[in-house]
């Protein structure tokens, strides 16, 4: 039995670090129903200000993610703020409502970031706070949050690549919300 325990050990290592891995999220591209909604909005070209992480919060929750069994998911410019802000820029630059020198400016503020490849039902949250500026005049501020939740595998192989990808897509609905929510919309109504 033990000699049986002992020829095991080398498999079950391989096996632990066969289902880890390391990956980068990057810019995506844009949401054709968001592009679609912001083009039916009647809104006035804005630009991005600074995103950055919520005072008061760990500065790790901006660069790094946990939950993922072992696995790590990083944000390819290294903060998930920003990756929050390019995911913004490019939702209102497919609808030709980015401006760069634009008299409305907004800003995001990382609030929460988690995500949890549990077997059984994985989950994930993505929170900030929005702020937007007419000419320097705070005209919307908001805290806005994006959350999912799916069935989740047993099986690593299956787990962590489903969560990456729900984690990742938090991204584009939390700016469809910032978009869909009412208060927004009256701030850069044209």
């Amino acid at each position: 039995m033990i000699r049986l325990a002992l020829r095991c050990i080398p498999l079950l290592a391989v096996l632990a670090v066969a289902g880890c891995a390391n990956v980068q999220l990057d810019a995506t591209s844009p949401t054709p129903a968001t592009v679609e909604k912001l083009r039916m909005a009647n809104l006035s070209p804005a630009q991005a200000g600074a995103f950055k992480l919520a005072p008061g919060k760990n500065s790790a929750m901006d660069t790094t993610l946990g939950g993922l069994r072992g696995s790590t998911l990083a944000p390819a410019k290294g903060r998930w703020s920003q990756f929050l802000k390019d995911t913004l820029v490019t939702e209102l630059t497919a609808a030709g409502l980015y401006d760069s020198v634009s008299r409305f400016v907004i800003e995001g503020q990382l609030t929460d970031s988690k995500v949890d490849a549990a077997i059984g039902t994985g989950t994930a949250r993505l929170a900030a706070r929005f702020i937007v500026t007419d000419r320097g005049k705070v005209v919307f501020d908001k805290k806005l949050a994006a959350n999912a939740s799916w069935e989740s595998s047993f099986y690593g192989a299956a787990a962590i690549p489903a969560a990456m990808n729900q984690y990742g897509a938090l991204y584009k609905k939390l700016v469809s919300n910032l978009i869909d929510d009412p208060d927004f919309r009256r701030a850069l109504a044209k």
